[in-house]
């Protein structure tokens, strides 16, 4: 995929995690695509991959996530990009998160994400999670 796709898929996937549609997110995965977070294990199809979106949805209904940049790496592409929200869902803390992290994406021959590997400061999220950005 040319850089130029790459940047408005990129742009495009960010949009659809903003969207509160996990189906949405899912999309952007090949069939049989996964993705990890943190080296958990892996979620792998788009109905997995929408149950991974959902809970991040539910966790920050007002979620925002922008795309920061890309990194070619290798065969690779890191795709950076930064969460806004509140932590108001379900038995959360009301409290803002802002956090950034990174996916490392292998892109398929149809151009869709065949496996993503997102990392992100837990320690950090976990930190802000109980006092906010700033606290």
């Amino acid at each position: 995929m040319a850089s130029d796709e790459l940047n408005k898929f990129a742009a495009r996937y960010a949009k659809a995690w903003c969207g509160r549609d996990p189906k949405k997110v899912a999309a952007f995965f090949a069939e049989n695509g996964s993705i990890s977070i943190n080296s958990g294990p892996p979620a792998v199809g788009r109905a997995a991959i929408a149950k991974e979106a959902q809970a991040f949805m539910t966790t920050f209904p007002d979620m925002v996530v922008t795309f920061d940049k890309l990194e070619p790496r290798g065969e690779a592409t890191e795709f950076h990009w930064t969460l806004i929200g509140t932590n108001t869902g379900p038995g959360g803390t009301g409290k803002r998160v802002r956090v950034g992290g990174y996916e490392l994406w292998t892109i398929d021959n149809d151009g869709l994400i065949a496996e993503s590997k997102g990392h992100f400061d837990s320690a950090e999220y976990e930190r802000q999670l109980n006092h906010g950005v700033d606290g």
